[in-house]
């Protein structure tokens, strides 16, 4: 069966010719073969003794698409090792002692405590909470030399997607619809394009592309990697920037510190924080202030107005306090930001990770929705950033300033 899947699958459906990777995402349009790679790729490695992972959008997909599904691993399987689905353990058991156990993205605290030698993750575009799932599985991937994940999935303009696909040691395979045509009907592939070719819809669905939200994003993950960098050993003017929150169980309130040297400047720090009074975040922002040695900070009205400056002044903050307001959206007070990154001026010191996908979100389609993590999506870090490269390079940075038309 196996040697018979090497003649019949088309290039995208094989794992990479190397086996130093830790991930590997297949990203298709509807019947490009995703499920059939992900189900070979497992199935070949149901040797004496291994601990598999089955993770789809929930328990049913698993059972019906992963485990007994027309492509799944039950079917796929070599006859002499074909393997049982135990139900009420929810587990898929082989002859060779093999042993799948099933899980679904609905609930990320079921990963919790078992380990695997490897994983296949199936639809994970459709999973109501990405990040924290994705994290919590490879958390248990931590048997055998080299465990590796496999990823099936159509795509969607996800922050968690834009992520995965930036992570330094992920390989991508891709596959359109009409690659897998001859396993499809005619009438399908043909219908279909009659009434989406050409649309974005289609683009997704059927080709197997990332659509980013109408070109409305402002930032990609990929854009990031090359940004992260160790601080210089000194700077010219250093800002905290903070995006307050009216009551404490609400927003964020959003703490970003950053420094300019020369023309560029340098994210130093997130340290935004959540569930305080509002007196308790202006302690906190005072603290941040004494422990980069800012010159100024940075905070908005909008929410507060003058009683921001009155909390700062309460917690001691050592340096002068500006208060600024947001006179339009976000996205747009974000747009000569974006340009900044796109002319090569700003840096990130590593470990930003949940600042650079809040970036990811301002102005995607999907910037309403949940986080990767399943809070709210309100772009408190982002704001602050904003307000702090304001003020740093376009207020009163040297050089050319960035305007809008």
């Amino acid at each position: 069966m196996a040697a018979t899947w090497l003649f019949q699958a088309h290039p995208a459906q094989l794992p990479p010719e190397t086996d130093d990777w830790r991930t590997w995402l297949f990203l298709g349009g509807r019947g490009a073969g995703k499920t059939r790679a992900g189900a070979q790729w497992l199935g070949a490695r149901a040797f004496a003794g291994t601990r598999l992972a089955l993770v789809g959008p929930t328990l049913h997909d698993v059972r019906e698409v992963m485990v007994e599904g027309p492509s799944g691993l039950i079917a796929t399987a070599d006859p002499e090792n074909r393997p049982v689905y135990e139900v009420s353990r929810r587990r898929l058991r082989w002859p060779s002692g093999a042993l799948a156990f099933a899980f679904s993205a609905e609930d990320p605290d079921s990963l919790r405590g078992p380990q695997f030698h490897h994983a296949w993750a199936d639809e994970f575009c459709a999973w109501a909470h990405p990040g924290t799932v994705l994290a919590q599985l490879r958390l248990g991937l931590r048997l055998g030399r080299r465990p590796q994940l496999v990823v099936t999935t159509t795509p969607r303009p996800s922050r968690a997607l834009r992520l995965l696909m930036a992570e330094p040691d992920l390989t991508i395979s891709r596959a359109p619809t009409a690659e897998n045509a001859r396993h499809l009907s005619p009438a399908f592939l043909d219908g279909l394009q009659r009434l989406y070719g050409g649309t974005r819809l289609a683009a997704q669905e059927l080709d197997g592309m990332v659509v980013e939200a109408d070109g409305q994003a402002l930032w990609r993950a990929a854009d990031f990697p090359p940004l992260r960098s160790a601080p210089p050993p000194r700077l010219d003017r250093t800002v905290l920037a903070v995006d307050p929150t009216a009551s404490a169980g609400g927003d964020a309130c959003g703490l970003v510190v950053a420094g300019r040297l020369g023309d560029r400047a340098h994210v130093l720090a997130d340290r935004t924080v959540r569930g305080l009074s509002p007196l308790g975040w202006a302690r906190r922002a005072a603290k941040t202030a004494e422990e980069f040695r800012v010159d100024l900070v940075v905070a908005e009205a909008n929410q507060g107005g003058e009683m921001v400056s009155t909390l700062l002044n309460l917690a001691r903050c050592p340096v002068p306090v500006k208060l600024v307001r947001a006179s339009v959206s976000k996205r747009l007070r974000a747009e000569p930001v974006a340009a900044l990154y796109e002319q090569g001026r700003v840096r990130h010191v590593p470990g930003l990770g949940e600042l650079e996908e809040e970036l990811l979100a301002l102005g995607a389609a999907d910037s309403e929705g949940p986080t990767s993590s399943g809070d709210p999506a309100s772009p408190d870090r982002a704001d602050a950033l904003v307000w702090a490269l304001t003020e740093l390079l376009l207020e009163h940075g040297p050089g050319p300033r960035v305007g809008r038309l």
